[in-house]
Parts: structure tokens; C-alpha cells; sequence
């Protein structure tokens, strides 16, 4: 399955049953509260819900702190793209981090 997203930036499902997390924000005054967490923890369970039994998630090389979130939440580096957002000028020189969990 292939989905066009808004952004111009494309992405590819391996699989069947697979939830794809898009981005999870939030406020720089509010971080570090557990908010992240928590929001991170109602997208598995929705997944979960729906019969899902990954998750795929994507973040940028540049994002360090997301990728030591999606550590800290499970997630293992599953692929690098670096060539993932040519079509969008203003961050074509950012690496695409593909996330995946297990749920």
C-alpha cells in the first residue's frame, strides 16, 4: 500500500495490521511532564484496538530527543532514508527514521 500524505512525503506499509504514528508534539514548556507518554501510550492502545499489531513510526536524524523517546518507549530503528525527503526542499538535507513496535 502506498499513501501520498499531504507534506509530499511518501511512505511504504510492509505490512498488513501495521498503525503508523505520524508525530506526537508538544509544547517546549510542557515537556519532560510525561505528556509524550501518555500520548504515545493511548496511539499503541488505540492500534491495539483496532487489531494492529505494530507500529510504524517516523522521525528525522536532526530529532534526537524523539528518537531517544521512541527508545526509551520500545521502538527499534528499523530503516534510514536518507534521501526520504528530496521532495520537500526545506528539510531535503534531513535522514528519514523509520521506527518500529511491536504491539
Amino acid at each position: 500500500m502506498l499513501i501520498d500524505y499531504p507534506a509530499g512525503i511518501v511512505t511504504h506499509f510492509e505490512r498488513e495490521g501495521t498503525a503508523v504514528l505520524w508525530d506526537i508534539r508538544t509544547h517546549p514548556d510542557e515537556r519532560r511532564r510525561g505528556i509524550g507518554t501518555k500520548l504515545f501510550g493511548f496511539a499503541t492502545n488505540w492500534a491495539r484496538g483496532r487489531g494492529c499489531h505494530s507500529m510504524k513510526i517516523e522521525t528525522q536524524n536532526v530529532n534526537v530527543p524523539a528518537c531517544r523517546f521512541y527508545v526509551k518507549n520500545g521502538c527499534v530503528l528499523g530503516a534510514v532514508h536518507r534521501y526520504g525527503y528530496t521532495s520537500v526542499p526545506e528539510v531535503a538535507h534531513e535522514s528519514m527514521l523509520q521506527w518500529y513496535l511491536e504491539l
